[in-house]
């Protein structure tokens, strides 16, 4: 694999962090950025921890307000949206055209 030399400006913290890192797995610095680099790109797009427990607990609070409903009754709500689909509009209780 070809290399480039880079130059970047870190603040103390994430130069300790990437020493530390080094140390700790006992590679270069260099690697420890380079897996950085790959594992942070590889999240782009996907939802972090926080996000998910978030996302899950709105599922889990909406999911049972989802009316239960006999399926025969759905089934027939469906066949008159499509029918009223290709007449050109449902019938309201009265026998109008919305």
């Amino acid at each position: 694999m070809a290399s480039n030399k880079v130059t970047f400006t870190l603040d103390a913290e994430t130069v300790h962090r990437i020493e530390d890192a080094a140390e700790r797995l006992a590679k270069p610095k260099s690697q420890i950025v380079r897996d950085a680099v790959s594992d942070y790109h590889a999240r782009i797009g996907r939802l972090s921890e926080a996000e998910r427990q978030r996302t899950l607990k709105l599922f889990d609070a909406l999911v049972p307000r989802i009316p239960a409903r006999p399926q025969k009754e759905v089934n027939a709500e469906l066949k008159e949206i499509r029918r009223a689909r290709r007449s050109g509009g449902r019938l309201t209780k009265s026998g109008k055209r919305t």
